[in-house]
């Protein structure tokens, strides 16, 4: 006999009060309830019950028994729950938050390789920098570029966020290719945001330990960086954006990476999500397929 069945067995018959009825919920005879539990008190070597013709009660160490083997139960069938949810296919909808350069350029195309893997899978994605909450506001997956100062949630690294500095070859033939930072005082530059005099852009490089801060110029701002990039592609300045979007335009010759030997600021980047939510097969899965693609 099995030891968490026989196990089982007298959880339910200390429950319900009689081997009868024990009998009659597990779909047993009594006799199969008695030899349950006389197996248990033959291995431990005590009584766990006092039967009597009209009713039964626990000894002492059988209600300390009893008490464990609810434990012990409980612990074997979420553990089976477990097993059983991991070989499970990935299924329902992901809420997914993400910032809005980073899902639109490189999130997005992932996504939908995503979506072909796990056809049961839905994905919606909201697009935005700033932090959220993702209890109040519902997110299961987040993504955020940044140091971390929320202890509440659970974060998983991935490759830093680097940022590079590009122009398109048509731009740099006509006005020049800058050797240092300070040269892009003579350029016209592509600036991500919109900044007031009280709070302007500022762009650093790093060699050599050294930092240097330049406050780039230019007759294009803009709040989403896509629009920035077109115009880069299309030889209207300088721009700095994501080393890994980036990179794309530069192996198709559309831009060319210009003060190379300088360092751009990189920022640390996590895929997230609440201590509190329970991992199941589908955010598992999903935070699996992120870290490994941008891990």
């Amino acid at each position: 006999m099995d030891r968490l069945t026989s196990m089982n067995v007298f959880v339910r018959a200390a429950e319900l009060g009689s081997f009868a009825a024990a009998a009659e919920a597990l779909r047993i005879s009594p006799q199969m309830v008695a030899k349950h539990i006389a197996r248990l008190e033959s291995r431990l070597g005590t009584a766990l019950l006092n039967r009597t013709t009209r009713r039964q009660h626990l000894t002492d160490i059988g209600r300390s028994y009893y008490e464990r083997c609810k434990i012990v139960l409980a612990e074997a069938e979420a553990a089976d729950a477990i097993a059983l949810e991991m070989k499970a296919t990935p299924s329902g909808t992901i809420r997914v938050n993400a910032p809005v350069t980073f899902g639109a350029s490189m999130l997005a195309p992932f996504i939908t390789q995503y979506l072909d893997k796990y056809p049961d899978t839905q994905v919606e994605l909201t697009l935005t920098d700033r932090f959220v909450d993702p209890i109040e506001e519902g997110y299961e997956v987040i993504l955020r570029i940044g140091e971390l100062n929320d202890s509440t949630m659970i974060a998983y690294p991935l490759r830093p966020y680097r940022l590079i500095v590009c122009a398109s070859p048509g731009y740099l033939e006509q006005n020049g290719i800058p050797v240092t930072p300070a040269d892009l005082s003579l350029h016209s530059c592509l600036i991500y945001g919109i900044w007031s005099p009280k709070s302007p852009c500022r762009w650093l490089f790093s060699k050599e330990g050294k930092t240097q801060e330049v406050r780039p110029e230019g007759r294009f701002r803009a709040n989403d960086w896509r629009a920035l990039l077109h115009a880069a592609v299309r030889g209207y300045g300088v721009t700095q954006g994501p080393e890994e979007v980036l990179k794309d335009e530069i192996r198709a010759g559309r831009l060319v990476q210009v003060l190379p030997d300088y360092q751009c600021p990189s920022r640390k980047m996590h895929v997230l999500t609440a201590a509190g939510l329970r991992q199941t097969v589908k955010i598992r899965s999903f935070i699996k397929a992120v870290t490994e693609t941008f891990g």
